[in-house]
């Protein structure tokens, strides 16, 4: 129950998070690459349908032809999953504790110190939970990550919840 985080304070909905079932979320992202790469909005919608047209474009010019790499690329994935140093974007938990509309902050609860950030960064944090395909058992559960990298080095550790106020 150690790896266990709760979102409270004032929130409509007290949240539960447990690090150890996000490897297999789809909204995790690969923290070596994460903070030195450009970042732009991407409209899910618009990225849809250019993925759809691509896909039915070849369709129609090469007939429905089922990739024989596919055992190779699902066996790249695991690998990748099982040494790859990984993030969740705290957005979507945070979104859906639906903080009252007068929170300001958002109290990171540490073994030893607590840091508040302001609720509008709170949404651009990244929480870390693997490095090299390991769980960070010893300085864990998550490490946190301002959005814009400039903790990256030393990002926030030893968390044990969060408290919006």
């Amino acid at each position: 129950m150690e790896n266990i985080l709760i979102i409270s304070g004032s929130v409509k909905y007290t949240i539960t998070l447990d690090p150890g079932v996000w490897i297999f979320d789809d909204r995790r992202i690969d923290l070596t690459t994460y903070f030195s790469t450009d970042k732009e909005k991407i409209d899910s919608l618009e990225e849809y349908t250019k993925a759809v047209s691509k896909h039915w474009d070849r369709e129609i010019m090469e007939g429905a032809i089922y990739p024989p790499t596919l055992k190779s690329e699902k066996k790249f994935e695991k690998e990748k999953v099982m040494t790859g140093t990984f993030g969740i974007p705290f957005q979507p938990f945070l979104k859906n504790a639906e903080p009252a509309d007068d929170s300001r902050f958002l109290v990171v609860k540490c073994v030893n110190k607590n840091y508040e950030v302001p609720i509008e960064k709170a949404y651009d944090l990244i929480l870390g939970f693997s490095q090299n395909g390991k769980p960070l058992s010893s300085d864990g559960p998550v490490h946190i990550y301002f959005g814009d990298g400039t903790n990256q080095l030393n990002p926030i550790k030893n968390v044990i919840g969060f408290l919006v106020k």
